[in-house]
């Protein structure tokens, strides 16, 4: 079964970079075409494949022993991720995040798109490591698709940025021991609290973000609309403050009880009532893209829970140097979590091999969309800014190498 499991892992990894490929497939066949479309949704592929898996788990070794494993599979945080979009995306926190980033970039001395921008790249990704990652992608999303991720912007620097964002959410997380996934796993069990957490990781994290976002302002500043050319706002009336502080608080309630998803999922049915009753200050819910983002996670979960019998022996083999080297490329075809996840349970790890393990999962997070959970949150809230309104992940490995390479050197030096 694991071999079963294995395989069956590695054409989800062939189907992840072939969904530009089934994209186009659709607009040849039409009369197939939403079977292609459906095959080249990124947020699909993990769950139609996990879902194979139980097929073959149930023809292999009976029905009763697929049922058992899926449910003992953890699923909080695909459900959490599911949650905090929708929160988080909701227009109440939309705006008032936007106000506060506007009123800044109007501090900043530059153009009011470029400062925009940078800040969403910057600041935003930094902001995750109080918000979880998974919200500041949400929010940076929102923020940056009408500025960046949107005609007249060459593909090109829309993979650049997009590779940013990724790579910059990764590690923007890092300054607090319960914001990254990938940190969450082991925080506990070496006793990484966030004062560790800010002392080994916080500087080399924040200079990193601070470099990827202001290089590629560099080469993005001469396609950002000007402010007059900038598409018009919202025409409806402002969010009352109350009603934001509200959102807000439902965000910082799902936020704290992150790891208690039956706290948080009453936490969001709450949400859900109080934003039908005041609907006229809401925009449309993301709850389709959300979904689909939860289960791809929770597909990632059930495939990724038959990989330790290979996974682990390689991270236990390496030396603290190589080890950094090795998670950083097993981030790239494993969730970074559970790799980390993996390197809690070796018995007798030396610290040295321990920070070399984190920071290497972490700087990785960004090179493909599977690498970090916060990942598929912003392909389905920004594929629809490029080509085929799919993302392509040779774009995206290729985007997020330049910034992968800065985050490396620093938790290096």
């Amino acid at each position: 079964m694991e071999v079963i499991a294995a395989v069956l892992f590695a054409l989800a990894l062939v189907h992840t970079f072939s969904t530009k490929y089934f994209e186009r497939l659709g607009h040849h066949h039409p009369r197939h075409a939403g079977l292609f479309h459906l095959l080249g949704e990124v947020e699909v592929v993990f769950g139609f494949w996990a879902a194979i898996l139980i097929a073959a788990m149930a023809a292999t070794v009976g029905g009763e022993q697929a049922i058992a494993y899926a449910e003992s599979r953890q699923y909080t945080e695909p459900l959490f991720v599911f949650v905090i979009m929708v929160v988080a995306g909701s227009r109440p926190v939309l705006e008032a995040v936007k106000a506060s980033v506007a009123a800044l970039a109007r501090l900043v001395p530059l153009p009011t798109a470029v400062a925009q921008s940078w800040l969403c790249l910057a600041l935003v990704p930094l902001l995750g490591s109080l918000i979880t990652e998974p919200a500041a992608m949400t929010l940076a999303a929102l923020m940056l698709a009408p500025l960046v991720f949107r005609p007249g912007v060459p593909e090109r620097l829309k993979y650049a940025a997009l590779g940013v964002l990724f790579v910059n959410i990764s590690i923007g997380g890092t300054f607090t021991s319960f914001a990254a996934p990938p940190v969450l796993m082991v925080a506990a069990t070496w006793n990484w609290d966030s004062a560790f957490m800010a002392t080994h990781f916080g500087a080399s994290a924040s200079i990193a973000v601070l470099i990827n976002a202001t290089v590629l302002m560099l080469f993005l500043r001469k396609h950002l609309q000007s402010p007059d050319e900038a598409p018009k706002g919202d025409s409806r009336a402002p969010v009352p403050a109350l009603v934001s502080a509200i959102h807000l608080a439902f965000l910082a309630a799902v936020v704290a009880f992150a790891h208690h998803p039956v706290i948080f999922l009453g936490v969001f049915l709450m949400f859900l009532g109080f934003a039908h009753a005041y609907e006229r200050h809401q925009s449309p819910l993301i709850l389709k893209e959300a979904l689909l983002v939860g289960f791809f996670l929770a597909g990632l979960v059930v495939l990724g829970g038959l990989q330790q019998w290979w996974l682990q022996p390689i991270v236990s083999s390496l030396e603290p140097t190589a080890l950094f080297f090795g998670a950083l490329g097993l981030t790239a075809i494993t969730d970074n979590a559970a790799l980390t996840y993996l390197g809690s349970l070796i018995s007798g790890i030396s610290d040295p091999a321990k920070y070399m393990l984190v920071a290497g999962a972490v700087a990785g997070g960004g090179l493909t969309v599977i690498a970090n959970a916060p990942n598929p949150a912003g392909v389905a809230l920004l594929k629809q800014g490029f080509e085929d309104g799919s993302i392509g992940a040779g774009g995206l490995l290729l985007g997020a190498l330049p910034p992968t390479v800065v985050a490396a050197v620093l938790f290096l030096i």
